[in-house]
């Protein structure tokens, strides 16, 4: 009997499958993300902490937006974005490895410095950039 007026049907049955399996899918993404988060976490708390000699290489920029509409009595849209900072740099054997930077210590940094680079696993400490000026 069809109580709901939206005849019956095959469609209807499969929903709520349908529905569970996307939301175990979804929730076990999140699930497998957190747990790499820690595992990450746990791996940099564990390493040593290294101070290295290194050259900036390469130097990039990440941009995300999301743009977000209201439609109750206000037609009003806004974007929101967010910037993440990569820094490439090379050491002496030649090898390279990238870092996440917040934007002041990438706007520090240029192509090219030589310096001292400070990291711990996957985690940027700092990079102490050596001097440039020659004594007179």
């Amino acid at each position: 009997m069809d109580t709901y007026g939206f005849g019956g049907g095959i469609g209807f049955d499969f929903f709520p499958i349908i529905f569970g399996i996307v939301f175990i899918i979804i929730l076990g993404t999140i699930v497998v993300s957190i747990a790499k988060g820690i595992g990450q976490w746990s791996k940099n708390e564990q390493s040593p902490e290294l101070s290295v000699p290194a050259i900036v290489r390469s130097k990039r920029m990440n941009v995300s937006r999301s743009h977000h509409h209201h439609h109750e009595d206000h037609h009003h849209s806004h974007t929101t974005s967010s910037t993440t900072y990569y820094v490439t740099f090379e050491f002496n054997s030649g090898d390279r490895k990238e870092f996440r930077t917040t934007g002041k210590e990438y706007g520090l940094l240029a192509e090219n410095d030589t310096g001292i680079l400070t990291f711990k696993g996957t985690r940027y400490l700092g990079f102490e950039r050596e001097s440039n000026t020659t004594e007179l």
